[in-house]
């Protein structure tokens, strides 16, 4: 599993360094794979709209409906960005973030949730979360929270 792990932190880092270069330049991004987790299919596809309108379209885009099926589709498609619900069953966004962690797993991961407090911030950010989107969200805010990491 270590080599999994550093295999995963190179290819998020190159991918990092990749996006980052083609920023102003007018130039078109690479296709990403993007994971959102939420146990709402409703919120999975206005996700999936909000990220279109947002400017981050046409890249592939699977969803999981918790953090342990999550957990297992992170395993089979690697994804770049992966889009996490707090409060789920059977796993949660932060237990799926930890899960990822111990497994030494690299990826773009924030949350997209009503769960702003500054605890829950705190608690996101310490577990390794990059950005909390807060619900209600906006295009706007999407474009905020992922330009600094994907692009």
């Amino acid at each position: 599993m270590a080599d999994k792990g550093c295999e995963s932190t190179a290819r998020a880092e190159t991918l990092q360094r990749t996006l980052m270069m083609r920023v102003g330049r007018g130039k078109e991004l690479p296709e990403l794979k993007i994971l959102i987790v939420d146990d709402s299919s409703a919120m999975r596809m206005i996700v999936k709209r909000t990220l279109r309108q947002a400017g981050f379209e046409g890249h592939e885009i699977t969803e999981a409906p918790d953090g342990a099926k999550a957990l297992v589709a992170i395993r089979a498609v690697a994804p770049d960005l992966v889009l996490s619900d707090w409060n789920m069953p059977n796993m949660n966004g932060l237990e799926l973030l930890q899960a990822l962690g111990a497994a030494g797993v690299k990826t773009v991961f924030g949350f997209v949730t009503t769960e702003v407090t500054p605890d829950m911030r705190a608690r996101a950010t310490g577990a390794g979360a990059k950005f909390l989107i807060a619900k209600p969200f906006t295009p706007e805010s999407f474009r905020e929270a992922l330009e600094p990491h994907v692009r």
